[in-house]
């Protein structure tokens, strides 16, 4: 009877072995041994570096041959190069702001129920300049003396009026070191100009340098002194000049600003550049640069300082002032916008009352082309003001064309609102 129930009881331990192993098989899926511990370690703890370096400071304690686990830092921004295509950074938040200082995105236009808007999504709008043969601005042209050219067709003028109407535009400015010397006026003279602003008007502030240091100062706003600020941060400093990429971003910027209505597109928009000209390392070249002002309805006026670049070229090649003159010259003429080359500080203040003036004398004209552009097709623009009686020949100044947009469409769209 004891053998038998001696031979049991090894049976019975042997059939419960296999569930026995199961169970610890078990647990130790599901609590596994740390690595330090498979090694007879502490469990190391996650410690901030700058909590590690005050700690052995105020101890004196020393690294341990086995030193806490710390997080890995964070690399530091890479400076942006040429490699890629430049950015245009922000060193302040998008703040847009109305005359009650409340924030504000596109305004929106108010339309009755029973109303029936009609959007003419074919519409040209241009920004023309009228002056005499003196320079003198002229504004009293009415709407039948215009004429306007497409292609060499004229074209039905719908439109034309000098209501002034809200103006958008950036203070792009160089801030190498070419323009050490003048840099202290440059931001006087654009507040000056920044103090003009009427109600709706908006401004935002561009410093630039190299293709990777191109930043938004201050983004639009309507807020004066905000503006003042931005330019007095503004400083000098060594690099590769980058006018072309500047330009090219700043111009991208102002022409986007509040475009999603299309009511809302006679707002005027402007760059104001100073610069020396002379473009050292940009990412885009100049014909891509002028490729895309044909897309946007942007003028630029320009304070070029280039007296103080080298004006004697090769037998083949231009001097350096003579590249930069005729590069700003383009600018300026292509956007109908106007180049100012001032000769000393002192004339910064008149030229920063010019500009304001063409800002505010200038006519809106609005027609729908015979026949509409292909979407990506550029068309050349001319506009004539007819000859009157007494009166002394009147010159027109605007952009020499326009790229049409992709959502161009040719026939006018109606929309009732329900």
């Amino acid at each position: 009877m004891k053998n038998r129930e001696a031979h049991a009881a090894p049976a019975f331990m042997i059939r419960l072995l296999p569930v026995v192993m199961c169970a610890f098989a078990l647990a130790a899926a599901a609590f596994p041994p740390s690595h330090a511990q498979l090694k007879g370690e502490a469990r190391p703890r996650r410690v901030h570096t700058s909590q590690t370096a005050a700690t052995q400071q105020k101890t004196g304690a020393a690294t341990s041959a086995t030193p806490a686990q710390t997080p890995t830092p964070r690399p530091a921004a890479t400076p942006q190069t040429n490699t890629g295509a430049p950015k245009l950074e922000s060193q302040s938040p998008i703040k847009i702001e109305d005359k009650s200082g409340a924030q504000t995105g596109a305004p929106e236009q108010e339309v009755n129920d029973d109303d029936v808007v009609k959007i003419d999504i074919n519409l040209v709008n241009l920004q023309v300049r009228v002056i005499d043969r003196n320079n003198r601005p002229v504004n009293d042209v009415r709407t039948e003396e215009f004429r306007v050219f497409e292609n060499g067709v004229q074209q039905e003028v719908k439109f034309a009026n000098t209501e002034e109407v809200p103006v958008s535009y950036g203070l792009v400015v160089d801030n190498s070191g070419s323009l050490r010397h003048q840099i202290n006026q440059v931001i006087d003279a654009a507040k000056t100009i920044v103090e003009s602003n009427k109600p709706g008007d908006e401004t935002f502030v561009v410093r630039f340098v190299a293709s990777d240091e191109i930043k938004i100062m201050q983004d639009f706003t309507a807020d004066k002194q905000a503006v003042h600020d931005a330019l007095d941060d503004m400083f000098v400093e060594g690099g590769q000049t980058a006018v072309v990429d500047a330009v090219y971003l700043s111009t991208e910027h102002a022409a986007d600003h509040k475009k999603r209505n299309e009511l809302d597109d006679k707002r005027r928009r402007a760059l104001i550049l100073v610069t020396d000209g002379e473009d050292r390392n940009s990412h885009y070249k100049v014909e891509q640069l002028f490729e895309s002002l044909k897309e946007r309805d942007v003028q630029i006026y320009v304070i070029g300082f280039v007296n103080e670049l080298e004006k004697d070229g090769g037998f083949i090649a231009k001097s350096k002032r003579e590249k930069a003159t005729e590069l700003l010259n383009r600018m300026a003429k292509e956007t109908g916008g106007r180049a100012f080359y001032p000769t000393s500080l002192a004339e910064l203040p008149g030229i920063a009352e010019e500009i304001t003036k063409d800002l505010r004398t200038q006519y809106v004209l609005s027609y729908a082309p015979t026949v509409p552009a292909r979407a990506g097709e550029f068309r050349q623009v001319r506009v004539a003001v007819a000859d009157a009686p007494g009166r002394d020949k009147r010159i027109a100044i605007t952009r020499a064309g326009y790229t049409a947009r992709s959502g161009a469409n040719p026939a006018p769209a109606s929309a009732k609102k329900p």
